[in-house]
């Protein structure tokens, strides 16, 4: 059995939730755990009782339930006697919720949690990118859910999202008049009652200078829509913070509500046994009187609320800092002297300056030794800083400095005052405070997220699921359990990870292996049935499965570099190392791909954060003085993703290109990247961008003026770009490689020795630079002796062209500046050199003749008159053969 349910005490985001969950699971039943708030019982009394069949609990076996999707919550406690089903062998789990994590929470074989305002808007959103459709009585429900769950849209919970879900269900008809009817209350007399009763035993306190109002009372009876009394006195009152304590039916419930970011009621309502979000929360407890509770309360409220630390009080002082132009053997002066982690760098600047900070970036301990270590002490420390950091002032609160230095990865917070640094926060200063002080610990006061909203590590089955094939998912599956026998570790990475998140499909498999990547290559190549290859220097292997399949398997690896662009020496390490080595931040997740942690996403370094905002960034600072390759990859992800690459990463590019790396031409990794680069379906942008660079002066040295990106240039790529994409509209069965016409199109005013000395410097493949010489030679000639004529016959036509292959006359129409000359190549390619006489060799001899060199004297002239049109068959062609070369 497939089973849908939600929390006790079911409202209308808990209802709505499993009605949009009963879309995607079509065969499961609906069963609510316990009793609905007495509107959403009226809801469907009145709506719904016949439309959808509700079990109660008492016919559901917990025994027989083998998939469990649970909607609006993740809390155990709250699913009352279907909570037994949760011992089922084999049960799998699916949650979809916007509520904060709390400790014990369930997870799930999918897990879809949202800081929405309500689950209902999780949902809609999913059925929108799946494209199912709804009818106007489901849209009314769904907005109810979303309604109720955000205060119709005006809490402050509510998101963007919710607000686009709201805008989707009108325009699918949903009712708002109908809406309105459940949503919105006027208070009955019995509750106007009560609400006077509350006025008179509320009680303000004054804790850490924020007033809260307590209001305790005592009912004979259980009665609904009490927190809508809470929410009402709230309202007429203007109060900031309420929390309710109610005894009703022999139970205590606590109801709070805040406005203000220093009081989070969730993590209140958790010392409870509660929960709910920074701005409403709830909790129920038994077993404890009014008074104890309230005394509990007051006790809580003085544990958890405290006025926000200010900069003044955490910074240490004085700040020890550098100036940008001091070397790098100065900063490791300082560093020995004084023991920090890392400098700021800063210019003195006066008041009337119109420079805001003083602040240039900042230089890690780390980035110093490798700079020293690749004998770079006398470049300034300007030239590798880190220059994405952001400074703050005396007065910035915990929830600043926690973002800066927790959400955005910043090592140290420099404190400016009057335009001059005066002390510094570093890691380890907000650490103690956090420690000292637990209260502060969520990241996200207002919104209550106890986590990163991009966290280190996240469930993605589900974009699994989506975006792989069946025999994907089990070939990686595969690789997990065949790490688990071995006690590795396994990890997919690189591009399969990034298009993954993407949502774009990658089967270009990456493996990390904690452990012996080549003996774990050996195991895994035996139960697939497959072959490997082995690259002992490196600890890498190939497996190549029987269809033809390629899994390139990695030994978790730490690289270090002895100088500048030299080749990688490759250590063991773990995945954070091997992810901390590799090239951009967009590269460097993992997903665990072994049985008890499949799917789980390994983010060290923020880097779902560049990904979402389409930005390339280096992992540290000395990256492209390790490797200057890198650059070109920089290039092609910006321009073949549309994203950008960062400022500090841009400026990181020109300090490489300045300390002319690219000097050490012999480095075949420039060329295979750029092969890469020109092999994409449209690298003019790339091209553009290497230019803006400067590094065509490295990349032909021999072209003067080391050519550049000019009306002409782009002209000449242009035209080769327009030629690759007519003939690949021709569907031939030609292989094209593409690299070679932009290359040989950019070398096209350039003569044959510099092609060569190109191939050479980049030790291109012998056959390869022969081959482009060839075709270039060929080209560079027939370009003349076209250009000379329009009525060429189709036999000249041919004998210009016969020794071109598709690279070469692809770079020939990209050179030709004429028509006729366009029109000749394109009849060539795609009708001439078809054409063949009818007789052949075999039929030479059958008639008598001799073979020899006369042979291909005749088979032309055969051809030729084929061509021209002299002859239109074989008889034809016999006819000329008796009267040309008649028989001795």
């Amino acid at each position: 059995m497939h089973l849908i349910t939600t929390h006790l005490n079911a409202d209308f985001d808990g209802l709505a939730s499993m009605i949009a969950a009963r879309k995607l699971y079509p065969d499961a039943v609906l069963a609510f755990p316990g009793s609905q708030e007495r509107n959403v019982r009226h809801f469907i009394s009145q709506s719904l009782l016949y439309k959808y069949d509700f079990l109660k609990t008492k016919d559901v076996d917990p025994q027989s339930i083998e998939t469990l999707i649970v909607v609006d919550t993740r809390s155990s406690k709250r699913l009352g006697p279907l909570a037994q089903c949760l011992d089922n062998p084999g049960l799998k789990i699916h949650l979809y919720d916007h509520h904060p994590q709390n400790s014990g929470d369930l997870t799930g074989e999918i897990e879809k949690v949202e800081d929405f305002g309500s689950t209902t808007t999780l949902l809609i959103t999913i059925l929108q990118q799946q494209k199912i459709d709804i009818t106007p009585e489901e849209a009314t429900l769904f907005a109810l859910g979303i309604y109720e769950d955000t205060g119709s849209l005006t809490h402050l919970t509510t998101t963007p999202d919710d607000l686009k879900a709201a805008a989707w269900l009108v325009e699918k008809g949903a009712k708002l008049d109908q809406v309105a009817q459940f949503i919105t209350h006027e208070l009955t007399s019995i509750q106007i009652s009560l609400l006077h009763e509350l006025m008179k035993t509320a009680k303000q306190y004054t804790i850490q200078d924020i007033e809260v109002v307590v209001i305790t009372h005592s009912l004979p009876h259980y009665m609904d829509e009490f927190a809508l009394i809470v929410r009402r006195f709230m309202a007429m009152e203007n109060i900031n913070v309420l929390f309710a304590l109610i005894s009703m039916g022999g139970r205590i419930y606590l109801i709070a509500r805040s406005r203000i970011a220093d009081v989070n009621v969730g993590i209140i309502a958790r010392d409870f046994g509660g929960g709910g979000h920074s701005t409403a929360a709830s909790a129920t407890m038994r077993d404890i009187t009014l008074i104890q509770a309230q005394e509990k309360l007051i006790q809580t409220l003085h544990k958890y609320i405290h006025p926000q630390p200010i900069a003044r009080e955490m910074m240490s002082q004085p700040a020890i800092t550098i100036p940008p132009v001091a070397t790098i053997t100065e900063a490791k002066v300082i560093l020995t002297r004084y023991k920090p982690t890392a400098l700021p760098v800063w210019i003195c600047i006066s008041a009337s300056s119109g420079q805001s900070s003083p602040i240039q970036g900042i230089i890690t301990r780390q980035i110093i030794e490798k700079a020293a270590h690749h004998h770079l002490e006398y470049l300034p420390v300007s030239d590798y800083m880190t220059t994405e950091v952001e400074s703050l002032p005396l007065n910035a609160t915990l929830a600043d400095i926690q973002e800066l230095i927790i959400e955005h990865h910043q090592r140290l917070i420099p404190i400016v005052e009057d335009k001059t640094i005066i002390g510094i926060i570093t890691r380890t200063d907000l650490l103690n405070r956090l420690v000292n002080d637990p209260a502060h610990l969520p990241r996200d006061l207002l919104h209550e997220s106890e986590h990163p909203s991009l966290e280190r590590e996240r469930n993605v089955n589900t974009q699994i699921v989506e975006c792989l094939n069946k025999e994907m998912i089990q070939l990686i599956q595969t690789i997990g359990e065949v790490a688990d026998t071995m006690k590795y570790n396994a990890f997919a990475v690189g591009g399969f990870v990034r298009d993954l998140l993407l949502k774009k499909r990658n089967f270009d498999l990456d493996i990390v292996i904690e452990g012996d990547g080549i003996l774990y290559a050996k195991r895994l190549a035996k139960q697939l049935g497959g072959r490997y290859r082995t690259h002992e220097r490196f600890k890498t292997a190939v497996v190549l499965l029987p269809n033809g399949f390629k899994i390139d398997i990695a030994t978790a690896r730490l690289e270090y570099y002895e100088y500048p662009a030299a080749m990688p020496t490759v250590e063991l390490s773990s995945i954070k190392l091997d992810l901390y080595r590799r090239d951009f931040t967009i590269n460097a997740m993992a997903i665990n791909l072994n049985p008890f942690h499949f799917g789980i996403l390994i983010d060290f370094f923020n880097c779902q954060n560049d990904l979402k905002q389409k930005t390339i960034k280096v992992l540290h600072n000395l990256s492209f003085v390790e490797d200057p390759s890198r650059i070109f990859r920089a290039i092609r992800f910006e321009k073949r993703m549309e994203f950008l690459i960062s400022p500090h990463t841009k400026r990181l590019i020109v300090n490489a290109v300045n300390m002319d790396l690219f000097g050490k031409t012999d480095d075949p990794r420039f060329l295979s990247e750029l092969k890469i680069i020109l092999s994409e379906e449209n690298p003019l942008p790339a091209v553009e961008r290497l230019s803006e660079f400067k590094l065509f002066k490295f990349l032909w040295p021999d072209l003067r003026p080391h050519i550049k990106v000019d009306r002409r240039f782009m002209h000449i790529l242009t035209q080769a770009q327009i030629a690759i994409s007519w003939f690949q509209l021709l569907y031939l069965k030609d292989d094209c490689q593409n690299w070679m016409v932009y290359l040989l199109a950019i070398m096209g005013r350039s003569k044959l020795k510099e092609l060569q000395s190109f191939c050479l410097r980049f030790e291109e493949n012998p056959k390869i630079t022969d081959y482009l010489l060839v075709q270039k030679e060929y080209a560079d000639k027939a370009i003349h002796q076209l250009a000379r004529g329009n009525d060429l016959a189709n036999s000249q036509i041919v004998a210009l062209l016969e020794e071109l292959n598709i690279e070469g006359l692809l770079y020939l129409m990209a050179m030709a500046r004429k028509n006729h000359m366009k029109k000749s190549i394109s009849l060539y390619v795609t009708t001439l050199r078809q054409i063949q006489a009818e007789l052949t060799g075999q039929d030479l001899v059958n008639l008598g003749y001799t073979p020899g060199p006369l042979f291909k004297k005749i088979l032309a002239k055969l051809r030729d008159s084929r061509l021209d049109g002299l002859v239109c068959d074989r008889d034809e062609e016999l006819a000329l053969l008796k009267n040309t070369f008649p028989l001795q």
